[in-house]
């Protein structure tokens, strides 16, 4: 690990204060930020909350409010729904605005569900999926820097498939140099999967998401995670990205995005 996303800064009440640094900007707008990041951020607010209550997560759903700019953020997580088997958090994040008072700019929902021994009835939908020779990156993510600086991307020949494919490793810490889980580095690149899935041209087209909703049956290992991922697009403007997530022993779960799609004025 080479950097990180935040630095932890001080607490301000119930929130928790971060400095975004330079790895969270996105390709999009360099004022704002990717959504990896803060998904990310969330996640591990969430873990830390329910750390020893029995209870995994097993739904990210990250909601993005507005622009999320790079600059100072506050965090804070909490139970919404209690439960000793299934249970519901909320982390949100919050940023500063010039002209008027601080807003929520993103929110996380997840489900924990208790803890149970089920390994006799394993079941995957898909055989792992094994990582080959790299394809050259897509010439729009070659030199945006910011976020990309901070991840390992590695483009599939994708002959065969149902979708792209990539493998992933994110190469910055979450915060300072906290140890990172397995979840909160697939929340470090999940977010990447309508960059993966893309059918449309960026330079005709942005085509941004507004979501990322991920869903595990079995907890990521390791560093190293790959997206099969394919858009579809709508005739009034809006489309949506799916993907199949993999680890390197295997398919954990399924990740979807909405997506507003903008005719990009021509030059």
């Amino acid at each position: 690990m080479n950097g990180c996303f935040y630095r932890r800064l001080d607490s301000d009440g119930e929130y928790l204060t971060f400095d975004s640094t330079d790895y969270t900007r996105s390709n999009w707008d360099p004022e704002s930020q990717h959504g990896s990041p803060p998904l990310a951020l969330l996640t591990k607010l969430i873990e830390e909350l329910s750390a020893d209550s029995g209870l995994r997560i097993g739904r990210l759903s990250l909601d993005i409010l507005g622009a999320i700019p790079v600059t100072r953020v506050r965090a804070r997580a909490w139970v919404e729904r209690p439960g000793s088997r299934v249970c519901m958090a909320v982390a949100e994040l919050r940023a500063d605005r010039e002209d008027g008072p601080a807003r929520v700019v993103a929110r996380m929902t997840a489900w924990l569900l208790k803890v149970t021994d089920t390994a006799d009835v394993v079941s995957d939908r898909y055989p792992p999926l094994r990582e080959g020779p790299v394809q050259p990156l897509p010439a729009v993510f070659a030199d945006a820097g910011g976020y990309f600086d901070a991840i390992d991307w590695r483009p599939q020949s994708s002959e065969g498939q149902s979708g792209a494919v990539s493998w992933f490793t994110p190469k910055a810490h979450i915060v300072d140099t906290d140890p990172t889980t397995p979840l909160q580095r697939l929340a470090a690149v999940v977010d990447c999967a309508n960059g993966v899935g893309a059918v449309l041209d960026p330079n005709q087209f942005v085509f941004m998401n507004t979501d990322t909703v991920v869903h595990v049956h079995r907890l990521p290992t390791g560093s190293d995670f790959a997206l099969r991922a394919r858009a579809s697009i709508g005739p009034d403007g809006m489309g949506a990205t799916t993907a199949d997530v993999y680890d390197n022993v295997g398919f954990i779960g399924t990740a979807a995005q909405t997506i507003l799609i903008q005719r990009r004025p021509p030059t």
